[in-house]
Order: structure tokens, then sequence, then C-alpha cells
């Protein structure tokens, strides 16, 4: 049975969204870290992703300036410091020092990783497309930076679940839940059951 449906204006409704802090800046122009849920993947090969900025936010003129950046997924226990990055300006603060965040060095960008993020995304910007209120930058991924605690030393694979990562949902800052599934479950083929013998059968 279908749900009764009400109109709603048009607007920004695909949720829950990845929340990132985004790290810009190098030694000379200074460092700052921006928060950021219009974020998104658009290629695999070659890899590729997004970050939509307002021109007027503080992180826009950095990014446009050295043309790169680096995506820090964030968890539960960045959550705080993801919202105060979010709010604050990087001309009023530094975001690394007052949220007590560790600038580290990337490996292909000058733009500095944020340590206590178990992955970073290292971005070198491709095209800049001014879109309205945000402004696209599309950049290509050139190098990921993965906390080594949660690789899967058997199989190689990354336990981000395990990190506690966190999302954006209409204004709210939610941790993900309980495994649904893996890619590609709903069309397993399951093991045959084995039959049930009748109580009376003879052995």
């Amino acid at each position: 049975m279908m749900n009764n449906k009400v109109a709603w204006k048009p607007g920004t409704m695909i949720y829950p969204a990845p929340t990132v802090m985004v790290s810009c800046g190098n030694l000379q122009t200074g460092y700052n870290i921006i928060t950021i849920a219009w974020t998104g993947t658009v290629c695999s090969d070659p890899p590729m992703c997004t970050i939509s900025i307002r021109p007027e936010r503080y992180s826009h003129d950095i990014i446009k300036k050295t043309g790169e950046f680096v995506i820090n997924l964030t968890t539960v226990a960045l959550a705080r410091a993801t919202d105060w990055c979010g709010v604050k300006s990087g001309r009023d603060f530094d975001k690394f020092k007052e949220m007590g965040l560790t600038p580290a060095p990337a490996q292909k960008v000058k733009a500095p990783l944020i340590k206590e993020s178990p992955l970073n995304i290292e971005c070198r910007v491709i095209d800049i497309r001014p879109l309205g209120s945000h402004d696209m930058f599309l950049a290509e991924v050139v190098a990921i930076n993965a906390d080594e605690s949660l690789i899967n030393t058997a199989t190689g694979a990354f336990k981000l679940a395990e990190a506690g990562p966190i999302c954006y949902l209409h204004g709210n800052y939610f941790k993900l839940g309980k495994l649904l599934g893996k890619f590609g479950w709903s069309v397993e083929k399951r093991p045959a059951a084995k039959k049930r013998k009748n109580p009376g059968q003879k052995r």
C-alpha cells in the first residue's frame, strides 16, 4: 500500500549525507578546516569527487588559489570538532589548535591531513563550476591515507565501520547503525536447507 504524499518545495533532500572535514592551505597561506556535507564520488576510474562551498566561506578562496584539498572522514570521536569547524570561521580561529587536531603531511598535496581522521583523501582541483549558492570543486583523487589499525591484514579490506563513522541528516549528526547486508546480498544463492526427517520415520 502506498503512503500518502504531500507536495514539498524543491530542495536538497538527499539524506543522509556524508559529513567530512576538508583541510586546505599550505605553509604560506596557513592551514584551515571546513566542514562539508555537500560532497560525493563522481567517477571510479579515474577516481574523482566533488565538494561544494559557498563563495563567502574562508576556505573557498584558499582552495581556489592552491587547487588542492584533503577530504577527512569523520567519526563519533570527531563529532564535536566536525560541528565546530562548520560554524566557526578560519578568519577568526586556528581550527587545528582550537579543536586539538594534528595537521600531518600529505603524500601528494601541500594541504595537510587531519591525523585523527581514519581516512584522508588527497585531491587536486580539475574544475570549479559556479552553480548558485555554492561553487562545485571537481577534483581528482591523487592519494589515500588509511589508519593502519583499521586494515584487515588478512584481506586488505578497510574496516571503516569500526571507527564509528557519522553522517548528516537535515541539520543533525548521526552515527551509522546496524549492518543490513553487503553489496549483492539480495541476489546471492542461499545454501539449500537440509531436509528434516519425519519423527516417525525409521532410521
